[in-house]
């Protein structure tokens, strides 16, 4: 958290209120008393709240929430738009637009003039037209840019909107509510503190003191995202190192584990599962007679004396004389 003393708020005339009969009665919690005709904001109450706006929008930007700096007086113009920039916000620093936030669809469009505007002049495609035309575009892009050359590179609503004075900005601040936006403010002792989230006492109008809490917002917002880009580090490390763990944990298991190989062996190789299958699919009642009728090493003598018997030639030639003279 970027470190605000005491001292550094005395020294930007952030105790400094208005004058005693501009004051609103609900900032009467945050005002020390009154002094020469104005009211003494109370730095302690300024603190604690400054400390709670500081972390919320910490948090905002760390899970990736966006921030609209507003701030159209004369005196914060160039201090909202500068640190608007250097955090990498967005922001409106000249007339707040009826329905920027509420009929932002319509806004869009405006937008898009814009920014086909600026990309005929950059390609040189708007020499094409007349120089009156030419003139009037030239036009339409300054006023478009001082309204909405802030938020030209926003694609939705904000999370959270930063306002200086929420009197000024009452249309803004009303537009935010409608659409339950938070809001964080820096607020005076003349302004209302209804409808503010974060609430922030202290001098609206002078450079100094708006300058601070500005630039104290866009550390946050710094902060914020330098948490976000570190966790994202760390969750990615973290995915990499499950995933290379899962896959050194996969890989010995399926290749080489000899538990797992010997039962896909046992169950494809095995000598005593295909005899019930050959049996049943071939000879399903009798395999074994089956065999030794076609092929039996046992009976070769039998089959070779019913063939080719050696022993019994005598009996076939007594036998041949008799059969002729029968025939006679």
């Amino acid at each position: 958290m970027t470190q605000v003393t005491m001292r550094q708020m005395l020294e930007a005339g952030l105790h400094f209120g208005h004058q005693t009969r501009r004051w609103n009665p609900k900032m009467k919690p945050y005002i020390y008393g009154p002094r020469n005709g104005i009211y003494i904001i109370n730095l302690d109450a300024t603190m604690r709240q400054f400390k709670k706006a500081y972390n919320y929008m910490v948090d905002v930007t760390a899970n990736g929430g966006t921030v609209l700096f507003v701030g159209t007086k004369r005196q914060g113009q160039e201090i909202i738009a500068e640190q608007a920039e250097r955090c990498g916000m967005y922001f409106v620093n000249h007339r707040w637009l009826g329905g920027m936030m509420t009929n932002f669809q319509t806004i869009k469009h405006s937008v898009e003039r814009l920014k086909k505007i600026e990309a005929m002049q950059e390609d040189g495609s708007i020499n094409r037209f007349p120089k009156k035309e030419i003139l009037q575009m030239e036009k339409q892009r300054i006023k478009l840019n001082r309204s909405l050359g802030g938020i030209k590179n926003m694609r939705s609503l904000p999370d959270v909107l930063f306002v200086i004075d929420p009197k000024k900005e009452e249309i803004a601040v009303s537009e935010a509510r409608k659409l339950s936006v938070p809001v964080v403010a820096l607020t005076d002792t003349n302004c209302d503190p209804d409808g503010i989230d974060y609430l922030i006492p202290g001098n609206d109008d002078a450079i100094r003191s708006i300058k601070l809490l500005t630039s104290l917002m866009a550390d946050a917002v710094l902060e914020g995202k330098a948490r976000r880009g570190e966790e994202e580090a760390v969750s990615a490390g973290e995915m990499e190192a499950a995933m290379l763990k899962e896959s050194e944990g996969q890989v010995p298991a399926a290749v080489e584990s000899p538990e797992s190989t010997e039962p896909v062996a046992a169950a494809v190789e095995s000598p005593e599962s295909p005899e019930p299958v050959a049996a049943a699919v071939e000879t399903p009642e009798s395999p074994a007679p089956a065999a030794a009728a076609v092929e039996t090493p046992e009976s070769p003598a039998p089959a070779a004396a019913a063939v080719e018997t050696p022993e019994s030639p005598a009996p076939a030639e007594a036998e041949s004389p008799k059969s002729p003279d029968q025939a006679e």
